[in-house]
This record gives structure tokens, C-alpha cells and sequence, in this order.
């Protein structure tokens, strides 16, 4: 069989295999509908542990919280003892509700209030609180995604 002399064959670049790879990876990852779900799972489950020890470590002495309320958080307006025990609710009520994944929007928006409460009058140059609002904004925003109980819930409404 003869080939025509000006016939070249050009070698494919890297990055043309790279792109390749990505096309082919970003399309497997659009496909799996469960991804997200995984995501705000995590988000979830991130946001409660936080919280939850955090309330935990508040009940462990209640003398030291209330101190910690009366001296160092002094939040406006709120007696240290009322705001100590409406933080500690809080951090020990809401986390349970993002595990399982049960009023997602309403928990996320209270640890969303509280943060910002912190952020704002207690510490304000926490890098920590801009990444607490953030995933508790994703959550207020989507819900719980299909990892959760809102998700199955609204699916039998």
C-alpha cells in the first residue's frame, strides 16, 4: 500500500492528553449524583463536630462558661448566664439536627446567627468563623442533599 509523501503524522502535545484526562474526569464527575450530596454531607458533619464539642467542653464546668460569658465573650445585651445557656443549647441541639440531616436550613441558620454573633462581638479576627459562615450558608442555601432526612422527607411529601 503506498502512502502519499506529504503525509505527516504530528505527534499529540501533553497538554492535548491532559485535556483529555480532565474532559473525561470532569464528565464521570458531572454523572455521579450522589457527589453532592457527599459534599454537603461532609459539610454537614463538619459543622456538628465543631459545635457539638464545643458544647460539650461548655457543659464539662458551667462555673468556667459562665466566667468565660462574664469576663472574656460578653455578649451585648444578654445577661452571661442566659447567653451561656442559649450557646450551649445551641451547640449541643443543632449539630444533632445536621447529622441527621433533619431541618438542615433552620440548624445551619442558628449556628449561622451565632457565629456571626462571635464573629462580630466576641472574635472578630477568627479565621475559623469565615468558614463556619460560609458552609453554614451553603446549607441554609441547598439543604441537606440526599445523605439526609429533609432530602427523603420531601421526596414522600
Amino acid at each position: 500500500m503506498d502512502t502519499p509523501m506529504n503525509t505527516r503524522t504530528v505527534p499529540a502535545s501533553p497538554l492535548s492528553g491532559l485535556i483529555r484526562i480532565y474532559a473525561d474526569l470532569e464528565q464521570r464527575l458531572s454523572s455521579a449524583d450522589w457527589l453532592p450530596g457527599a459534599a454537603l454531607l461532609a459539610a454537614r458533619l463538619w459543622l456538628a463536630k465543631f459545635f457539638f464539642f464545643s458544647g460539650l467542653t461548655k457543659l464539662a464546668s458551667w462555673t468556667t462558661t459562665i466566667a468565660l460569658f462574664s469576663d472574656e465573650y460578653k455578649v451585648p445585651v444578654l445577661p452571661p448566664e442566659i447567653a451561656a445557656l442559649m450557646a450551649t443549647a445551641a451547640e449541643l441541639s443543632l449539630p444533632v439536627l445536621l447529622v441527621l440531616g433533619l431541618l438542615t436550613r433552620f440548624a445551619a441558620a442558628g449556628l449561622f446567627v451565632m457565629t456571626t454573633v462571635i464573629a462580630v462581638f466576641v472574635y472578630p479576627d477568627a479565621p475559623e468563623n469565615v468558614y463556619i459562615l460560609l458552609l453554614s450558608a451553603v446549607l441554609v442555601a441547598t439543604g441537606s442533599g440526599r445523605f439526609g432526612a429533609d432530602y427523603w422527607i420531601a421526596r414522600k411529601a
